[in-house]
């Protein structure tokens, strides 16, 4: 079932998110729900806060994404040579941030219409539960990294526009007013607000 992204203003997008244990609720269901809300918004990642869930649960998809820079000669991206990772994280704790920082564009489903390039290290190390409860401690880099680092952020309670310099937060403060009213076009389901 694809199920509404919450939009930023949101209070759910700044709390910390707690930990879970193997009986939460439809846990199952909720995992499969997020794949299909991600992929009908055509992300790449979603946190369980986006759907209005303030627990540590987010899923990873970099597949396609890699296929379409793979595909598109034209476009110069440095994920071109990676293979993808399709994953579930449950009560992901960063170990380690590390490797040269570097800039990349960012966009987020739950502030649609707004991209920024944002620095972030080369990678991370994460310990973290899978679907089936089983313990992983792994680091990722490239594209899989930079994603993680993303959605890991959102269940800290943090988003990608809180790494912007003052100067860029105040000539977007509008835009984020607006997508808080649901001021803003969108193709896939949201959640706002504001929203009168």
């Amino acid at each position: 079932m694809i199920l509404p992204i919450v939009a930023y203003g949101d209070g759910v997008l700044r709390k910390r998110a707690s930990d879970i244990n193997p009986d939460y609720p439809g846990l199952e269901q909720l995992i499969a729900d997020m794949f299909e809300t991600m992929q009908s918004a055509s992300g790449i990642g979603l946190a369980a806060p986006q759907i209005g869930r303030s627990i540590r649960l987010f899923v990873v998809d970099t597949e396609t994404a890699i296929k379409h820079f793979r595909e598109d000669e034209e476009e110069e991206s440095p994920f071109k040579n990676e293979t993808g990772i399709r994953r579930i994280f449950i009560n992901a704790k960063a170990v380690n941030k590390n490797g040269n920082p570097f800039s990349y564009n960012e966009g987020c489903l739950s502030i649609p219409k707004i991209r920024e390039d944002i620095d972030r290290p080369g990678e991370i190390t994460l310990e973290y539960l899978d679907e089936k409860f089983q313990a992983h401690r792994e680091t990722f880099k490239g594209l899989a990294g930079r994603v993680i680092q993303h959605e890991y952020d959102h269940i800290e309670g943090v988003l990608f526009i809180d790494y912007l310099k003052p100067l860029k937060k105040r000539l977007i403060k509008k835009k984020l007013e607006n997508i808080s009213r649901g001021e803003v076009e969108v193709d896939y389901k949201m959640k706002f607000p504001l929203r009168k």
